[in-house]
């Protein structure tokens, strides 16, 4: 058996994490020729005696005078021949196999020779050995809790080269974790000096690609400091995490010469709420968080799984997926990390990396810091492409098989519970909930391979009209994809103008309905039972909605059916815009229908076609989520209520400050606190403090734990034109005329028509949506639900357009564009026009 292994060879051996990650590097870096000798030529070389002397500890004894076993001797000279002629020696280092880990790095613990003669190698092999047992070594290991006899390293024998300069270079700041900054050591000649501490060297720091001022008789110019960053950050991108690399420059070439991870770095999370905001907007409490962080994780291991992603590879990444949601001073936002590793684990990465971005509408690409490992071997790579394209064209060819078994789940676990959830124990309630979670929230099948094939078929068709239409702003895919029909976002519109239009008939009903109290309101409404018939139908199909309707604390329009009236009622006094007809879309495709032709027609009519129908399937699926929240909505009530009537809570609202983990451990003996009402009592007290702390960034960046950590923004300042704010177009149109900012849609009631501005808006904001003229959203994206509606309803709407609630009054006037993504301030409230 060979003990001194060619690179290649060294891949599939035990040989240490630094040989094991220059075979890794591979061709793809500048590494200077090597082999490495693994520990089983000790093993040869000892003797009986010094075996003995070795198992009891004398390691002085075991180590005197030995020498290289002859056979290996000759094996290492065979291979040395093998590689180019070195003028500058050998270096002759360890690899133990402990050594260079994620969390040990041995880092200067065993000996290292530089510019060995060819015939000095092989005692210089030795001596690394010996260093894995010598004192320093020894207690490293103590100090990290590594208990036993040391192992004896690996030794890789390298080719050195003659450096004119040389260090070292790390891929984050090692002081203060920061991954945006690259900080190089640099001296003359070889970097052993510095490495060992004997010079200081010069240090440069780079944050992004931008060098700090050079020092004094620079080593390196700017182009330099440029090229070693670019190979450490290289490195870092190959291995999945942040790299401490050692460097040379010889003859005007950069060479790679070793690279471990950094052990020393804090975690840097980065957070974005842009899109998640829509549906848990503010404080959230405990419950809804732990129902939806449950949620999350379940649906997103289902996902891979069916798409092929292996049993395994999901089972290792079980961390990921528990952390891809967040609760940050009580507000939800997206760990993006986790998000990105999510993605990484299917074919075609870069590729579906953008179409996330713009389905999540996060504010900037993925961040630099950020280290993703999607390397493989070229045939495990195939391989999983195939299985996981195999798994993806499954999906899409299932996709109404699996909304037909959903729709069936959904009908007969959403069907009117017996007995009546009032009537059931709360231990019940507990088994029901456990039913709900296994028949849906475990298989939300269609569900979420719609909303992944939305993302998909919506970034091509925007990439095919950007390069065979021409369509630079997206205002062709906008006017492509709106008008769908059959969007259920677009049905409570038309049902609240139907049931206006048979109130003004009734002036004093609608007197009733505007300012009475919900029995005479009620009363009023059983003598008109037409607008009866509409007003029950309404509440039957859509009374689980309500603002906020993910959050299990909000109450619904069920609850509170007074909203309703007050919306019919208001809206019976006022002209509300008629629903656009589809002229912009019978536009769009004319003009498609004469740039396309050959093979690029069919090609882009099935990619539209998929993509309208996967757009239009989202927004209808998401209404059965509503009903799935609301049917648990009821259940987490219920059982509040039963807590409370046996002493176990202060209040049946209460629960809201538990987790489900609390009340299923309660109820199945499982619970690590009995004391709920004390939990509720701690949670409450937390809560209400964050409620009166203003919102954290939309976007920000943590070091370290998310609650000990200052929250750095990420947000850039507002620059250039005062008057003029771009966001994201998501339906074409423009519109002049004066704003109304809308931070609460119960809590507004508008004199006539206007350009609504929000922070965001969810399905609950029906009741305002079809008084909008246009509208202007600080969050979302194309696929959020703003978007959507904007352009069912035929409105000019803007989307993602950062502090459009802060820098707009009601009645400023301003033009928007929905086509291009402008909003401009043309005068501000009170003003008069010169």
């Amino acid at each position: 058996m060979s003990v001194v292994l060619s690179p290649r060879a060294a891949r599939y051996a035990p040989v240490g994490g630094k040989a094991r990650a220059l075979a890794e590097l591979g061709a793809a870096f500048p590494v200077p020729e090597w082999v490495v000798i693994t520990p089983q030529a000790f093993t040869l070389s000892l003797s009986p005696q010094r075996r003995a002397a070795l198992e009891a500890g004398e390691f002085e004894a075991a180590f005197a005078g030995l020498e290289l076993d002859a056979a290996v001797r000759r094996e290492l000279e065979a291979a040395l021949a093998r590689l180019p002629a070195s003028s500058a020696g050998w270096a002759v280092r360890s690899s133990a196999l402990e050594e260079d880990g994620a969390a040990h790095s041995f880092a200067g613990q065993f000996e290292s020779y530089l510019s060995v003669p060819r015939d000095a190698v092989a005692a210089r092999v030795v001596d690394v050995w010996r260093s894995g047992f010598a004192r320093r070594a020894a207690h490293y290991r103590a100090s990290r809790g590594l208990a036993g006899t040391p192992q004896v390293p690996a030794v890789i024998v390298q080719r050195m080269v003659p450096a004119e300069v040389a260090g070292v270079a790390f891929a984050a700041d090692p002081v203060s974790s920061d991954p945006d900054v690259t900080v190089i050591s640099a001296v003359r000649g070889l970097g052993d000096r510095l490495v060992s501490g004997l010079e200081e060297g010069q240090t440069y720091r780079l944050r992004g690609e931008t060098p700090e001022d050079l020092p004094a008789g620079a080593l390196l110019n700017a182009a330099g400091v440029r090229a070693v960053a670019a190979l450490a950050r290289r490195a870092s991108d190959h291995f999945g995490s942040p790299q401490d690399i050692e460097w040379a420059m010889a003859e005007r070439r950069l060479y790679l010469l070793q690279s471990r991870p950094i052990t020393t770095l804090e975690e840097v999370t980065w957070w974005d709420n842009s899109n998640i905001v829509e549906s848990y907007s503010g404080v959230t409490t405990p419950l809804t968080f732990s129902f939806a962080h449950r949620a999350y994780a379940s649906v997103y291991r289902r996902f891979c799984a069916l798409l092929g992603v292996p049993r395994g590879v999901i089972a290792a990444e079980g961390h990921t997926f528990d952390r891809m949601i967040g609760l940050v001073r009580g507000r939800v936002y997206y760990n993006l990390g986790q998000w990105y590793r999510v993605l990484a684990l299917l074919p075609g990465f870069s590729v579906n990396r953008a179409f996330m971005e713009q389905m999540m509408g996060v504010a900037e690409t993925m961040p630099r810091g950020l280290r993703l490992r999607t390397s493989r071997s070229k045939l495990l790579d195939a391989l999983y492409l195939l299985r996981t394209a195999a798994g993806l064209l499954y999906a899409h060819l299932a996709l109404p098989a699996y909304r037909r078994a959903f729709e069936r789940r959904l009908r007969r676990v959403l069907r009117p519970p017996e007995p009546p959830l009032e009537r059931r124990s709360f231990e019940a309630l507990a088994r029901y909930y456990r039913e709900l979670e296994g028949q849906l929230l475990g298989r939300w099948d269609a569900p979420i391979v719609n909303d992944f094939f939305a993302m998909v078929f919506y970034g091509v068709l925007r990439r095919l009209c950007e390069r065979w239409l021409q369509d630079a702003d997206g205002s062709l895919q906008n006017d492509l994809i709106g008008d769908e029909g059959g969007m259920i976002s677009a049905e409570p519109a038309e049902r609240l103008r139907r049931m206006a239009a048979l109130l003004r008939a009734e002036p004093d009903l609608a007197r009733v309905l505007h300012a009475g109290d919900w029995p005479q309101v009620r009363a009023a409404l059983a003598d008109h039972p037409a607008l009866r018939a509409e007003f029950d139908a309404y509440l039957a199909r859509f009374g689980d909605r309500c603002v906020n309707e993910l959050k299990l604390e909000s109450p619904t329009l069920e609850d509170d059916p007074l909203l309703l009236a007050r919306t019919i009622a208001h809206m019976s006094r006022l002209e509300v815009p008629s629903r656009a007809p589809g002229a912009r879309r019978a536009a769009a495709e004319e003009r498609a229908a004469r740039q396309l032709s050959g093979w690029k027609r069919p090609v882009f009519a099935w990619v539209l076609r998929e993509a309208r129908a996967r757009v239009r399937d989202r927004e209808n699926l998401r209404f059965e989520r509503t009903r799935v929240f609301g049917r648990a909505r009821r259940i987490v009530r219920a059982m509040g209520s039963r807590l409370a009537e046996r002493g176990l809570l202060d209040s049946p609202q209460d629960v809201f400050y538990l987790e489900v983990r609390d009340l299923l451990g309660y109820a199945e003996g499982t619970a690590a606190a009995a004391d709920l009402a004390g939990l509720a009592r701690v949670r409450r007290a937390e809560f209400e403090r964050y409620a009166r702390l203003p919102d954290p960034p939309r976007r920000f960046r943590t070091v370290g734990s998310v609650y000990a950590a200052p929250l750095e923004d990420l947000e850039g300042p507002d620059a250039g034109d005062p008057t003029l704010r771009r966001g994201v177009a998501c339906s074409p149109g423009v519109v002049r005329g004066p704003v109304r900012v809308v931070r609460d849609p119960r809590e507004v009631q508008l004199d006539s028509p206007a350009i609504l501005v929000a922070e965001r808006t969810d399905p609950g904001w029906i009741i305002v949506l079809p008084l909008a003229r246009a509208l202007i959203v600080e969050r979302g994206s194309l696929l959020s639900h703003s978007a959507i509606v904007a352009r069912e309803l035929g409105i000019p709407g803007v989307v993602s357009l950062e502090g459009a609630t802060r820098w707009l009054r009601d009645g400023d006037e301003v033009e928007i564009d929905g086509g291009l993504g402008t909003v401009r301030l043309l005068r501000r409230a009170g003003e008069v026009n010169a």
